[in-house]
């Protein structure tokens, strides 16, 4: 019998499994609402509470019964916070109405107490004019802090060797891009990468030594464990890049690349990576600084169609979503709309592996129980490849 790590590394491999390999819950960027998620288990039959996996997206830990009824193939490891000592989960409540908490790098994020689904970013601990030397003497959090990395090995050997899954490890913070303007303040950085060049990379370069440093703990615990790690920064509007093409290549590219280098020459992991929207600009790039696995295929936006995504890019990076229009489709389709456009997107994607099923980012609050269900249906029905054409993932 094929295991989901098998079918996972096959399909890394741009080889066929027996089966498109799926994914629900295995990153913060994969994963399912936990409003969404009890309507889910409702449909499904099960009963049980609803653990959160992510205070900030408000995303529900996909438990092990609904992991084994829609056959989820890899599984999340990741760092835990710095020791209780140092910083702690706080959660306040405000008297506008809000709930509010700030991260260890001192970063708010807030949430209205009726009715809120996700906590946004309300504080930038760098607002305001600042030089490098600011940004030197800011307390960072203490990334070579051994708890962190305490229960890694651990939680990775359960995955591969009990449940079978393959790995999916996380880092220490967010995407260069993302922690430069969460820290900063959006406005604020997008005026720095113009405007003030120096005070913009010395913090992309504070985001590139943090990940690095987390990066080089978690190998050292657990690097014979890590099949894939996943970043997330998201580049890309509806309609168009964030900042332009050229902007990403002198600013971020370089970072990307030596980022990637750094993990393709400590592990023998695949890069997932997560950038939203309409990037098919610098796809090309993406391949080039390393990046073997694209995230969420944003088939909705600009110029992020499946089939020729696939036609052109098809034999050089695994595409792990691209299943449906998650805007749309999915929240409000039919379950005949959802079966025929997941079909459409399976057919696209999955010819001569290299596509992991997983929805276009997670899994919303307003998503319907049996519209999830429709998806995995549509997987069972259209996503087996041809006997003959399967092939066992080679040990590692």
């Amino acid at each position: 019998m094929t295991t989901g790590r098998e079918r996972i590394l096959t399909t890394l491999a741009h080889r066929e499994p027996d089966r498109v390999p799926s994914d629900l819950g295995a990153s913060f960027v994969t994963g399912i609402h936990h409003v969404a998620y009890r309507k889910l288990r409702t449909a499904l039959g099960l009963e049980g509470e609803v653990a959160i996996a992510d205070q900030r997206l408000g995303l529900a830990r996909v438990d092990d019964d609904v992991r084994a009824r829609l056959d989820v193939a890899a599984g999340l490891v990741g760092p835990a916070g710095p020791s209780p000592d140092s910083w702690q989960f706080e959660l306040h409540e405000s008297n506008d109405g809000y709930k509010f908490y700030h991260d260890e790098y001192g970063i708010g994020y807030r949430s209205p107490k009726v009715g809120g689904l996700y906590y946004d970013i309300f504080d930038n601990p760098l607002r305001g004019d600042i030089t490098v030397e600011d940004i030197e003497r800011y307390p960072w959090p203490d990334i070579d802090d051994p708890h962190r990395y305490a229960g890694i090995r651990g939680r990775a050997e359960t995955i591969q060797f009990e449940e079978q899954r393959a790995t999916l490890f996380r880092g220490v913070c967010t995407g260069i891009f993302q922690f430069a303007s969460w820290t900063r303040g959006h406005e604020a950085f997008f005026m720095d990468m113009l405007a003030d060049r120096a005070v913009a990379e010395a913090l992309l370069d504070k985001a590139l030594e943090i990940k690095m440093a987390g990066w080089a703990h978690i190998f050292e615990v657990a690097g014979d464990l890590v099949d894939i790690t996943y970043d997330s920064d998201d580049y890309g509007t509806q309609n168009s890049m964030m900042l332009s093409p050229d902007l990403w290549r002198q600013l971020i590219k370089p970072r990307l690349a030596k980022l990637h280098a750094f993990i393709h020459e400590k592990s023998n992991a695949k890069i997932f990576y997560h950038s939203c929207g309409a990037i098919r600009p610098i796809i090309p790039d993406l391949i080039e600084c390393g990046v073997d696995i694209l995230n969420p295929v944003q088939v909705s936006a600009a110029d992020m169609d499946s089939a020729s995504l696939k036609k052109e890019f098809g034999r050089d990076i695994v595409f792990w979503g691209g299943t449906i229009d998650a805007q749309h489709t999915l929240p409000s389709g039919s379950p005949a709309e959802i079966k025929a456009e997941v079909r459409r997107h399976i057919e696209d994607l999955m010819p001569g592996g290299g596509f992991v099923f997983s929805a276009v980012h997670n899994i919303q609050a307003d998503v319907p129980g049996e519209n999830v269900i429709a998806m995995w249906d549509a997987l069972a029905e259209f996503g087996r490849y041809a006997p003959a054409s399967a092939v066992p993932a080679e040990s590692r």
